[in-house]
């Protein structure tokens, strides 16, 4: 019993370093993407200034409420499995202050969430819920930097979305699952059973993964994507005067073809 204690504390530390390695990582991959584009374009603007963090704070609050709003999608995945479209804040939040504001979006909803909520997925949920969230929010919002045009904002949301789908479907199989079974004391064969129950394809780990995951994360990021196509533009106007020092990257359209 001590020794099954101790491997439950040792599997649950290694879990939460690698959540903060995560977390940490993409903050780099957003922070340097950020400082690339200042430098190209002659920028000296703090990536966090204070304009910024209040904003950031704004849009965290928004995409909680948006995240505790979550519901099942029974004929898609079992019922741990829960929808939300928090991505939208953090996607607009993106786009407008960059990577980096997607990114401490996405980790401040989570940490809003677990202190108002906590977790009920032993913290994976949680985990996948940030994860997955920046695979959309993070290369969409880069593609985006670079150029940003309505043409663009399409192509990085297209981007976003497949990149979303194929990452986070890898990531359930290889990772997620196996750690949500360990955690959540959950076995693989069970979770592989209720996926059975909705859709007869699923047999293993990697069909859930293409027939539960897969199909679950497109509705999220194809929803995701079109909710901030159509709001995005109504509040750029808004959005800049919030962020007065917001500069175009060199080598963009007129301000017609802005999105």
């Amino acid at each position: 019993m001590g020794n099954g204690l101790l491997q439950s504390i040792a599997d649950n530390v290694v879990f939460v370093l690698v959540c903060v390695a995560v977390a940490a990582a993409l903050f780099l991959i957003a922070y340097g993407t950020e400082k690339q584009v200042q430098k190209k374009n002659g920028v000296t603007e703090r990536i966090l200034s204070t304009r910024k963090i209040t904003m950031i704070g704004l849009f965290s609050a928004l995409a909680v409420i948006l995240h505790m709003l979550d519901f099942p999608v029974p004929f898609l995945a079992p019922g741990f499995y829960q929808l939300d479209f928090s991505e939208i804040p953090a996607l607009v939040g993106a786009f407008a202050f960059g990577p980096v504001a997607g990114v401490m979006i996405e980790f401040c909803k989570i940490l809003l969430k677990l202190v108002i909520k906590g977790t009920s997925t032993a913290f994976v949920g949680d985990l996948a819920n940030f994860v997955i969230g920046c695979s959309l929010v993070l290369p969409a919002s880069m593609i985006y930097l670079f150029r940003k045009t309505k043409k663009r904002a399409v192509v990085a949301c297209v981007a976003g979305t497949v990149i979303m789908t194929v990452f986070g479907s890898a990531f359930n199989g290889v990772y997620l699952l196996p750690a949500f079974s360990k955690l959540f004391g959950m076995p693989l064969d069970a979770i592989i059973a209720a996926g059975a129950e909705i859709n007869g394809n699923i047999h293993s780990v990697a069909t859930f993964a293409v027939f539960a995951v897969a199909p679950f994360n497109v509705i999220k990021g194809v929803a995701a994507s079109a909710v901030t196509m159509m709001i995005y533009k109504p509040l750029s106007p808004i959005l800049k005067n919030a962020n007065p020092v917001m500069e175009r990257p060199a080598g963009s359209v007129s301000e017609s073809g802005n999105a």
